[in-house]
């Protein structure tokens, strides 16, 4: 039985939510191994929609253990009122059923304020950041001045935090114009919180492996996508992890070895939320029709994302560097009706074709698109739930990708509803 990973190919928003709902009705253990709630993941179970940022996937699947891992950074506040949504909705949610990682990170008001006020005074360019605190908690992690889960169980060990935290945050804000952090005010913050919090801490390292020896089905899930990867993304306009499928044993304190299959979420065209290049990105009326049938506005933000065509380059590019054993393609039915797609096959940099796209930031900017024309469909995919009810042109278009990048189609999703989704090959099979 294996152990699957599920992360984004391309800039996030892929559908991951629905798929690895999908996945975890035959998983044992959901865990998130990445970033923050700065992601967001929409799932709809029999008509009703559940808006999921912080929380695992899986906390709407009874029987199931839900666990958010190290490599999480998270917001105490947004976690409890996250979980009293999901409650008033008629989901349970127990420390039986959630468990976080007591070496998580927390994410304070201080980081938010900091992440807004760089945001705002960044004239240079802007990265379009969601402004919740993410990056911050990060740049605390990494020089040793964050407060993390078990902190809160003892008061000195918590105040000894903030301090070493404040010395360094006070230095940036009165750069910033920003007045000093009320460390009182901070202290009582999290001394209020930390009950709801330390009821589901765990020493999840633990779990997880004896969860693998037991011979338990384990789902990592990962948020954002590869494309926004502090290392292999298009930096600067990156998230502040790592979001590649190597991050989810770290995540999550397991070995490499751990991980048996990794399933790449891949939209059918491309979209991208904030600021960066887009070599694919439509500004016409193509581009326009991606955003209105692709309800194409984001889950966490609210904000219109960029479309464009299918960038077969990039994702070959992500399946690469993620180790990729199949994908999942999704909202194939949002290009049901155009009689032209175009797949982008490769770039032209200063006279020069390409087949991947560069890291320099100044070559990127200058990349134009190679694109290869296939004639599309007038028949409806929506809904499918087997080969059988593909058009002809839709099976040829997913057989292209495939060449094209590299790599297997394992899942195919034809609609936002679980069921409708064509199974290709059982990633928990391998």
């Amino acid at each position: 039985m294996a152990n699957v990973v599920v992360v984004g190919a391309q800039w996030g928003d892929e559908g991951k939510g629905k798929i690895v709902d999908w996945l975890s009705e035959r998983a044992d253990v959901i865990a998130r191994f990445q970033g923050g709630h700065n992601a967001g993941h929409t799932l709809v179970i029999d008509g009703e929609v559940y808006k999921l940022h912080a929380l695992p996937s899986g906390v709407v699947r009874g029987g199931k253990l839900s666990v958010i891992g190290n490599g999480v950074v998270l917001d105490p506040w947004h976690l409890v009122s996250e979980i009293e949504t999901l409650r008033g909705q008629g989901v349970e949610i127990t420390p039986e059923t959630l468990m976080i990682a007591e070496n998580t990170p927390l994410i304070l008001p201080i980081h938010g304020e900091l992440d807004r006020a760089r945001e705002a005074q960044n004239s240079v360019a802007k990265i379009g950041t969601t402004g919740r605190g993410i990056g911050p908690c990060y740049e605390d992690k990494v020089g040793r001045r964050v407060v993390r889960v078990a902190d809160l169980a003892d008061q000195a060990t918590l105040e000894l935090r903030v301090d070493r935290a404040l010395v360094h945050h006070d230095a940036l804000r009165r750069g910033l114009g920003l007045d000093p952090v009320d460390r009182d005010a901070l202290i009582a913050k999290l001394k209020d919180v930390a009950p709801a919090i330390l009821e589901y801490a765990a020493p999840v390292w633990k779990v997880m492996n004896e969860a693998r020896k037991a011979g338990k089905r384990i789902l990592f899930e990962g948020a954002q996508g590869a494309l926004l990867d502090i290392d292999f993304g298009t930096y600067p306009f990156v998230t502040s992890s790592n979001v590649i499928a190597g991050q989810a044993a770290t995540g999550v304190g397991m070995g490499p070895g751990s991980i048996d299959f990794v399933l790449g979420i891949v939209k059918a065209y491309t979209t991208r939320v904030g600021e960066g290049p887009f070599p694919t990105e439509l500004e016409d009326a193509d581009g326009q029709r991606l955003g209105e049938r692709g309800h194409e506005f984001g889950t966490t933000t609210g904000r219109k994302r960029r479309c464009g065509w299918f960038d077969a380059c990039l994702v070959r590019q992500t399946c690469a560097t993620s180790g990729v054993n199949g994908i999942s393609l999704t909202k194939l039915d949002v290009l049901d009706g155009f009689e032209t797609l175009k797949i982008c096959v490769g770039y032209e940099l200063d006279g020069v074709r390409m087949d991947y796209l560069p890291t320099a930031a100044d070559q990127q900017a200058r990349c134009t698109p190679i694109y290869e024309e296939m004639p599309g469909w007038s028949e409806s995919t929506e809904g499918a739930r087997s080969w059988a009810d593909l058009p002809a042109g839709a099976i040829k278009y997913v057989r292209r990708v495939e060449e094209l990048i590299d790599c297997p189609v394992a899942l195919l999703s034809t609609s936002p509803e679980r069921e409708d989704t064509i199974l290709v090959r059982d990633p928990f099979a391998d």
